[in-house]
């Protein structure tokens, strides 16, 4: 298995193979609570218009999103973990949700034009991953670290790309250096110092726990429309 590591927008254009696009700070650590609080389907969309547009044919889906960090104007929540976690499963349970994001969905859907399979990585999924991509056995793996708005790398999205490089080739990983090289940086403080209502305290602590759900999220590229599949490990 060839492992290749690719950053950013471009990254993620350039993605062959089975791509792992990461995004820790939030959208890829949101998309399995969701799953976990009882959606039935999640829509990627990159579009703040059309994502909107989805949401006002179809009142009854939740729309999740932001645009450079701040909540999508119309949307039903912010893209938060933590807020995700307070709403519970009597919101999302049985729903659709359309969820927007600058980075980590907009990059999982511009992948999905030329890998074979797209894989939305975060931590707390990491070793489901690597253990889904272990049964797949495909010759190509890219690493995406979608980064801060797809346009500046960010320590949380490579040392997620590491630590699933070191579950997949068995390689170093020191999740001690890791978290001095996340916490200590911009990325993290912007959440940390709690100046912003929409960049909770909590969702930091949410998004740097590893190993928290035992399945995979991929998108479908089978229809008219990308949609996110729960693939349960056995």
């Amino acid at each position: 298995m060839k492992i290749i590591r690719k950053s950013l927008a471009r990254g993620a254009e350039e993605a062959r193979g089975l791509a792992v696009v990461i995004d820790v700070f939030r959208a890829f650590s949101c998309q399995p609570l969701f799953f976990h609080l009882g959606a039935q389907r999640v829509i990627p969309i990159p579009e703040p218009e059309r994502a909107r547009k989805i949401k006002e044919q179809n009142p009854e889906f939740i729309l999740v999103g932001e645009v450079n960090e701040a909540p999508l104007e119309g949307a039903d929540m912010g893209n938060s973990p933590s807020q995700a976690i307070l709403k519970g499963e009597g919101f999302f349970k049985g729903r659709t949700v359309v969820h927007r994001t600058t980075a980590g969905v907009t990059g999982a859907v511009a992948a999905a034009k030329n890998a074979d399979q797209v894989v939305l990585g975060s931590f707390v999924t990491a070793r489901a991953i690597a253990r889904y991509i272990k049964d797949y056995a495909p010759r190509e793996v890219t690493l995406v670290a979608m980064g801060d708005r797809a346009r500046e790398k960010c320590p949380e999205d490579e040392a997620c790309a590491d630590y699933l490089e070191h579950l997949l080739s068995g390689g170093p990983y020191d999740p001690v250096r890791a978290f001095k090289e996340v916490v200590f940086q911009r990325t993290a403080q912007k959440f940390i110092q709690g100046r912003k209502t929409y960049l909770p305290r909590e969702d930091p602590l949410f998004c740097l726990q590893r190993d928290v759900f035992d399945f995979v999220l991929v998108l479908d590229q089978t229809g008219e429309e990308l949609q996110v599949l729960r693939m349960d490990m056995p």
